[in-house]
């Protein structure tokens, strides 16, 4: 086992009509706005920008992310990612009953060295420090839709 690559699932289902969530996800300079964890975004272009995030854990990433797909009629964003994490990240958004379900996927392996350092022993709160970035985005992505 790789102990510096990691694979993400997030399920989140969402009080919005899925084209309403699309539309949300898909105006990533905005995600400061709704997702504590996100701390910045900056576009370099149409395409590209560099994220900054810091969840519980005392230490921040950063990576630029470069659109691959976007398919609103498929309900697809996806992204690569290269920095302090390197791979691709994926929302998938599909209508659910009267709102939207929206389904993360990433799959990444860790750049930082401090992150590396320590992959075998960290590796638990690394994924409980994802799950509570995740957690702090579906909660704030709610909040956003409810306005």
């Amino acid at each position: 086992m790789d102990w510096c690559r990691y694979r993400f699932r997030s399920v989140w289902d969402l009080p919005a009509p899925h084209r309403r969530v699309y539309g949300v996800l898909e105006r990533v300079d905005e995600y400061p706005r709704w997702w504590p964890q996100v701390r910045q975004v900056t576009r370099l272009d149409d395409r590209t920008g560099i994220a900054r995030f810091r969840s519980f854990l005392p230490y921040e990433l950063v990576v630029t992310a470069q659109e691959r797909r976007r398919a609103p009629e498929a309900g697809v964003l996806e992204v690569a990612m290269t920095g302090d994490l390197e791979g691709w990240a994926r929302w998938t958004v599909q209508p659910r009953g009267s709102g939207a379900r929206a389904l993360y996927e990433q799959e990444v392996e860790v750049r930082k060295a401090l992150m590396r350092r320590f992959a075998v022993p960290g590796r638990p709160l690394l994924v409980a420090n994802h799950a509570l970035m995740m957690r702090g985005g579906r909660r704030g992505l709610s909040a956003a839709l409810a306005v």
